[in-house]
């Protein structure tokens, strides 16, 4: 019998009938978080350490021996994949298909208001909002308010929104909870600004459908706790045991509530790197993990820097690199693994040296047997791919963006959901997608005859169409068919599997059908794809399985969820790259502008970009090439090599083509008096004005506020000598008048 020891005692699992044990491969400091299980444990683990490992292992400890039971337990990750992730892990070391809750922080809200949403006057079947949601909302919005793309596209009104709900207006909740909706119409109605108009058009949109997005589940769920003691303590009580993964990631209302959870048993364990802080553009903080210690009394650190993942090669490379950084943890990876490759600063005549070079060595790796799904090429933005793309494609070379194009916002699997959202929550957005999908006759002017309908009798689109059916306008239609189906399959789906009904909708429908008339077997594959997914969703999801569980499952889904699986090179940004590893790592368009970001405005700006650089790096197991090209950009300038190359201790790289002497020497007086700069920028003042407020400018005079972007960074100002608005920086100075 196999034994494991945890402060002085000894501990035996079993699994499958054999001894299994939980501390068997871990290094001391694993240990000590696995065995830590009371009070506040701040686990500072680098990159490549095994905390997912240990995280693991922690969660089948205090299942496996402590005797915690699995829904007493919250372990909370930042994306959907880690969360799946962790799962699996665990059911291997428990045996059990019970794992509690590992979620992310937007998944565990779900199922507080699942439960609780009548604290906020919300139904339990409130929508979960997705990007096509939002946008199909703007559309009605901009249709309303004779807005254009002009004003603003989708994408920048998606990101005002957030970042005014997250950062600029924090309390917008209270709207949606407090005011009726006759109250919030009218608040919408009278807005005059382009951002306040789409602002108040969105809240009044979600409260209309009981839609909240990613921002309200966070907030609707703070404010429950804020105002309901009773609930607050059931959950509390209910989750003995609390651990948060990527806490360098968390921001101040996601901090809030981990704060509020565990108040009562007050058993908290969290694990981060500073130096891995790459969000603080969405409201995420380092101070949470540095400071976590001053809030929490009592905290114990432990420290894990053994990296198992990077050649120690790698690992110096990223060291020297990011101790360049001032405002962090001094701290060092440690490599367990042998020597390696050299690191390689490839430095190439042009872009489209660049390319044919990269293409090279991965042709060149691919000749001695590696897989190209083993080899990744990164870069800041997805913009500087054009190039590569061409090159590869000429030769042939397999690849796939990891782009945001998932598999669920597919238009077919968008459409397959709408119709099961149509059954369970007859909501006027997935109504307005499938009601002339396949064609009904149910077309502009019919719609918009509904549209006058349901806002004349305040109800939902698809109740003016059950009202309306013997009205003459819908005669000749299939509208009465759609109903039926509806109706059919909503009062039939209590106790149904979903995959069934799934099969059920897309054929009654006639989707499928009209999928094959179109002859898109690419699209019967997605569908085929989706009910295989959900099947897999009915198999591993226990006793939850109603269908509103797995629309708000499916509506959570991000990005990096997908994967194509065929042997191909990656390409994906850094921010895509983060929590994954790779063989073989080419980190392309290392140049001024580029990475860092032109965009830089502040030391710690500077400071973050170079932390992204560092993920970069230690994506990388057992080769890493770093490359940059001369040229001008598109701005006419010149192309220098970036700074993040110049600071890597010479002695570290292998050369493969040397920027001339003089390069270097212009490249080091330009982040010269880029870093002077930004220093200067960094210690003006700045006054953040509002729309409306009267300011003065040394040349443009006096003027109005009109708009503040703060996604843009950029102010809207009419002033009075000047014909048109002017757009000007968030650094630029002003004078209140």
């Amino acid at each position: 019998m196999r034994l494991a020891r945890a402060r002085g005692r000894w501990y035996t699992w079993k699994k499958g009938g054999e001894d299994l044990d939980i501390f068997e491969g871990l290094n001391s400091a694993q240990r000590e978080a696995v065995a830590s299980t009371e009070g506040y444990i701040r686990v500072v683990a680098g990159a490549g350490s095994g905390k997912t490992r240990a995280l693991a292992r922690r969660f089948a400890y205090l299942v496996n021996d402590l005797g915690v039971t699995p829904g007493s337990i919250l372990c909370v990750t930042f994306t959907n994949k880690s969360a799946a992730e962790m799962r699996q892990r665990i059911r291997a070391l428990t045996g059990d298909s019970d794992t509690g809750h590992i979620c992310t922080f937007h998944s565990f809200c779900v199922t507080v208001l699942q439960e609780d949403s009548h604290a906020v006057q919300y139904p339990k079947s409130f929508l979960v909002l997705d990007n096509a949601d939002i946008d199909a909302m703007l559309a009605r919005i901009y249709e309303e308010r004779d807005l254009t793309l002009r004003h603003m596209t989708y994408s920048d009104a998606r990101d005002m929104i957030e970042i005014r709900k997250g950062i600029e207006d924090p309390e917008y909740y209270l709207d949606m909870i407090d005011m009726d909706l006759e109250t919030l119409h009218r608040k919408y109605l009278d807005a005059v600004s382009v951002r306040d108009i789409i602002f108040y058009g969105y809240l009044y949109e979600e409260k209309k459908c009981f839609g909240l997005d990613y921002n309200d589940l966070i907030f609707f769920t703070l404010y429950i706790f804020q105002q309901d003691r009773e609930i607050r303590q059931k959950w509390q009580e209910r989750l003995q045991y609390i651990m948060v993964d990527e806490f360098q990631d968390i921001d101040k209302p996601q901090y809030r509530l981990m704060r509020a959870l565990c108040g009562y048993h007050r058993n908290l364990f969290i694990v981060g790197d500073p130096d891995q802080t790459i969000y603080t553009w969405r409201g995420a903080s380092v101070k949470y993990l540095l400071d976590f210690d001053k809030e929490f009394s009592g905290t114990r650190t432990i420290m894990m820097m053994q990296n198992y993942r990077s050649t120690p090669e790698i690992l110096a490379a990223a060291n020297s690199l990011i101790a360049q950084n001032r405002n962090r943890m001094k701290k060092e990876l440690t490599p367990t693994l042998p020597s390696g490759a050299p690191v390689v600063w490839m430095h190439c005549e042009s872009p489209e040296d660049e390319a044919g070079r990269i293409a090279e060595r991965i042709m060149a790796l691919h000749d001695k047997g590696v897989p190209y799904r083993d080899m990744t090429l990164l870069y800041r933005a997805h913009y500087v791919t054009r190039t590569i793309e061409e090159v590869f494609i000429r030769l042939k070379l397999p690849y796939v963006i990891y782009s945001g194009v998932q598999f669920f916002s597919r238009a077919e699997v968008k459409d397959a959901l709408s119709y099961l959202r149509l059954i369970a929550y007859r909501d006027d957005l997935s109504f307005m997608r499938v009601a002339n999908v396949p064609r009904r006759n149910l077309g502009r002017r019919r719609m918009e005859f509904l549209r006058e309908y349901a806002a004349k009798n305040a109800c939902s689109l698809y109740d003016a169409l059950c009202r309306c059916l013997d009205d003459e306008l819908f005669r000749g239609t299939k509208a009465r068919r759609l109903v039926s189906l509806v109706e059919e399959l909503s009062a039939g789906c209590e106790g149904r599997s979903i995959a069934e009904l799934l099969s059920d909708v897309l054929n009654r429908s006639g989707y499928e059908e009209y999928l094959r008339t179109e002859g898109s077997q690419e699209r019967l594959d997605n569908l085929a794809e989706l009910k295989q997914s959900v099947r897999e969703y009915e198999e591993t999801s226990g006793e939850e399985c109603s269908l509103t569980h797995y629309l708000s499952h499916v509506a959570l889904f991000s990005n990096s969820d997908a994967d194509t699986g065929r042997d191909a090179v990656k390409l994906m940004t850094i921010h895509a790259a983060k929590g994954l590893e790779f063989p073989y790592v080419f980190l392309c368009c290392l140049n001024e502008g580029i990475l860092p970001s032109k965009k830089t405005d502040s030391p710690e700006g500077m400071e973050e970009e170079r932390r992204l650089a560092f993920v970069a790096l230690t994506r990388a197991k057992r080769g890493l090439v770093l490359s940059d090209s001369e040229g001008r950009g598109h701005d006419g300038a010149p192309r220098y090599p970036s700074r993040f190359l110049l600071e890597i201790d010479r002695g570290l790289l292998v050369q493969d083509g040397r920027p001339r002497d003089s390069l270097v020497s212009e490249a080091r007086e330009y982040i010269s008096a880029h870093t002077a700069r930004l220093s200067g920028a960094s210690d003006a003042p700045q006054e953040l004005f509002a729309p409306g407020d009267r300011v003065r400018h040394a040349a443009f005079g006096d003027g109005t506020v009109l708009e503040v972007d703060a996604a843009r960074r950029v102010y809207v100002i009419k002033f009075d000598k000047t014909p048109t608005p002017r757009t000007l920086t968030l650094r630029v100075r002003l004078q209140r008048i």
